[in-house]
């Protein structure tokens, strides 16, 4: 038999199948990867279960995830490492299932998601749980939960609190108890976390006892908040009302003045025309529209603050400070007196 002089792409062929994933197989699954418009995996779960089934020849094999696209897996390297390191911390879990065991536990939640016109005996069982702990649910379709999440949701997703939210009843009776003079802030759908923040951070340093939110169209309380605040949010009490209109119909009852910062006032905060040394909640809106209508019908006084440039309002965080200042000037000058 003539010998066969050997072909170097013969020699190229079997160098390819034992390629390791460094190899062409990976970077055909890397290409796989950037043509899913940028997507990446929150966890490591399904990386985990993809290198334990891949095959001891080395060959990269694409393998399909729950919801049927393709996805590559690497144990021993970030699949980018460009990317900044995500925090590990648990700030959201997702699945019926756990969603459920963290409401029966009593775990603080800030939000819930459930997939709209799903009706189980587990979603009513979440959403009665969610309703009796105050936590807001929201029925959403399957496109916003999967831009929050990748994983296998089961068309239930939901964001963990950093905080645990206090009882209001009870921060004013104790309050009452000890012989303090309430004060209270009360915030009108403030939406902006960085604001939600720098508002916190102004109650704690101008002594406000705790701050309330309505438990729908608020701020979500996370991990930018936090920083924004400085810490204060992990000092000063939160409290979540189901219904504003009630919570301050609620502390007028218990000898509390709501005091509402709105430029619709002709009444100057720099008159001193309200006394704001007794018990006092101060009302602050929203940054689109300020205070909701009704809520300004209960308020017991409005006040406006001065202006002299021709810009004719402020950012709301920048507002509640000059309202919390006035408020301890007054304070601060009825104790020299």
């Amino acid at each position: 038999m003539p010998n066969r002089r050997p072909n170097p792409r013969d020699a190229d062929r079997r160098e390819e199948g034992r390629r390791p994933e460094g190899g062409r197989a990976d970077d055909n699954r890397f290409e796989s990867s950037r043509a899913e418009e940028g997507r990446f995996d929150e966890g490591r779960d399904n990386d985990n279960r993809s290198s334990e089934r891949r095959p001891e020849d080395g060959r990269g094999e694409d393998r399909r995830s729950e919801d049927g696209r393709g996805e590559s897996r690497s144990s021993d390297k970030p699949r980018y490492p460009h990317r900044p390191a995500q925090d590990r911390s648990i700030d959201m879990i997702f699945g019926l299932r756990p969603i459920l065991e963290a409401l029966t536990a009593g775990r603080t939640l800030d939000k819930v998601f459930l997939l709209r016109a799903t009706k189980n005996s587990m979603t009513q069982d979440i959403t009665a749980l969610a309703r009796e702990a105050g936590v807001p649910v929201s029925m959403v379709p399957v496109e916003k939960l999967d831009n929050i999440t990748r994983k296998n949701h089961q068309g239930a997703v939901a964001f963990v609190s950093p905080i645990d939210y206090m009882p209001l009843d009870n921060i004013l009776a104790g309050l009452y108890e000890e012989g303090k003079t309430p004060l209270l802030l009360v915030l009108d759908r403030i939406t902006d976390v960085r604001n939600f923040g720098s508002i916190a951070r102004n109650a704690e340093c101008l002594g406000v006892h705790a701050i309330v939110v309505p438990s729908h169209g608020a701020a979500q309380i996370n991990g930018d908040a936090l920083k924004t605040s400085a810490g204060a949010l992990n000092i000063i009490p939160v409290c979540r009302e189901h219904n504003l209109k009630q919570t301050l119909t609620f502390l007028r009852e218990s000898g509390v003045q709501v005091v509402a910062c709105t430029e619709k006032s002709d009444a100057s905060l720099e008159a001193e025309t309200v006394d704001l040394t007794g018990p006092l909640a101060i009302l602050m809106g929203s940054e689109e529209d300020g205070i909701s209508p009704e809520y300004l019908r209960l308020a017991d006084h409005k006040l406006r603050i001065p202006m002299a440039g021709q810009i004719s309002s402020l950012n709301v965080s920048v507002a509640s400070g000059i309202m919390l200042y006035e408020v301890l000037r007054q304070r601060l000058g009825a104790v020299k007196s």
